[in-house]
């Protein structure tokens, strides 16, 4: 079984980039099956039944961290994928803070980045961008040229040996060679032996466990201040 993981920002597509590549890979006779995370509701697992008659399975992470919920869960999700004989699974992390390292030694790391998301975003999205074999840019017919060649620019600069590529998320354009690239890679066996590219955001404050009260009296754990200059 060939396992990607698939992260990026809310609503840049990576959904879209998932679904055009399982109809390739059905098309192609394969077994694809999709894993998604999210937080508080998500409808793909139900669509991709529909769409595809492929397996797939959600997991919400409700009030957790969505990056830890995903790392937690990330054995039993490829013991599921194994145990429904798929040949490709795709798991889609949560729409994460730009601060979350979602990536495996090991398995392909995706990043998908909205086009649309502002010429600065690859400078602020750490580990998610930084540390990625394959970046997937989306929604690139809705600006211009020049703003698509500074956009690709501006990721060299961040991870200049990640693969940069075009899909659209609507017609499926640049699917053939996202899947080239995925097929590189060697299949892989359980992540249980498997490491992060990157240690995850810091947790455990007195907000993480209901805290609600704002106020220093009310903070304890891991907590960090502004440095105030004057």
């Amino acid at each position: 079984m060939k396992t990607t993981i698939v992260a990026g920002p809310p609503s840049a597509g990576k959904t879209a980039v998932i679904s055009n590549a399982i109809r390739v890979l059905q098309a192609e006779g394969l077994r694809p099956g999709a894993v998604k995370f999210d937080t508080r509701s998500s409808a793909d697992p139900e669509r991709y039944r529909e769409r595809f008659g492929i397996p797939a399975l959600g997991g919400l992470s409700g009030y957790l961290c969505p990056d830890h919920y995903f790392v937690s869960n990330l054995e039993e999700a490829m013991e599921w994928g194994e145990s429904n004989g798929t040949d490709f699974l795709f798991i889609e992390t949560a729409g994460l803070c730009l601060r979350c390292a979602p990536h495996v030694r090991g398995l392909p790391a995706v990043t998908v980045v909205d086009c649309l998301g502002g010429l600065d975003v690859p400078v602020k999205m750490g580990p998610m961008l930084s540390l990625a074999d394959i970046i997937v840019l989306t929604k690139g017919d809705l600006v211009s040229q020049a703003e698509r060649d500074v956009l690709r620019h501006r990721i060299n600069r961040v991870n200049g040996g990640a693969a940069v590529l075009a899909v659209n998320g609507l017609t499926g354009t640049g699917t053939l060679p996202f899947l080239r690239r995925l097929r590189e890679w060697d299949y892989t066996d359980m992540a249980a032996d498997q490491v992060l590219r990157h240690d995850m955001p810091a947790a455990i404050c007195s907000y993480c466990t209901g805290e609600q009260r704002i106020g220093r009296m009310y903070q304890s754990g891991n907590v960090e201040k502004l440095s105030w200059r004057t």
